[in-house]
């Protein structure tokens, strides 16, 4: 697996909307491989694919990473769609691997429901809360060219 090099802003792959996947093949398995080997180096919990400049519908998010009964799990978001959004919601400081040392906060909601697909083209809904729905939100924020900045209602440097 390769590390791939993560873009930073100012990148304009950051402010376009992603294409959607239409070829399940070996390329895009190679690449989701290597998203997550990039993420994981970074220490991060979900990168998109326009992070690492391929402009494409696929993220990598990490389930579980704030439960202490719980392993981390991965998962491969490709196509994903947040079809409800809760209507509770918090605010919480966010950072991101396009943007280094930057970081603020954040309202996002509470719950989603997203469909997607897997690495093959199957699809699947999936229910998120809390931690998981707020990784979730910013990766597909991501794929459609929206960076946390322009959300947060207090930005923060480091």
């Amino acid at each position: 697996m390769t590390i791939l090099n993560v873009v930073t802003e100012p990148a304009d792959v950051l402010l376009a909307k992603a294409k959607p996947v239409k070829k399940f093949d070996e390329k895009l398995h190679t690449l989701l491989d290597n998203m997550y080997e990039t993420m994981v180096e970074s220490e991060g919990v979900g990168i998109a694919a326009p992070q690492v400049n391929e402009s494409i519908q696929a993220v990598i998010v990490l389930l579980n990473v704030d439960s202490e009964d719980e392993e981390d799990e991965r998962l491969e978001l490709i196509n994903p769609e947040i079809v409800e959004f809760s209507v509770d919601t918090n605010i919480d400081l966010e950072g991101c691997l396009s943007i280094p040392e930057k970081f603020g906060d954040v309202e996002r909601s509470n719950g989603v429901r997203v469909e997607f697909q897997d690495r093959f083209g199957d699809t699947y809904k999936l229910e998120a809360y809390n931690y998981d729905a707020r990784i979730i939100q910013h990766e597909i924020d991501h794929l459609n060219g929206v960076l946390f900045t322009t959300k947060a209602v207090k930005n923060v440097h480091r």
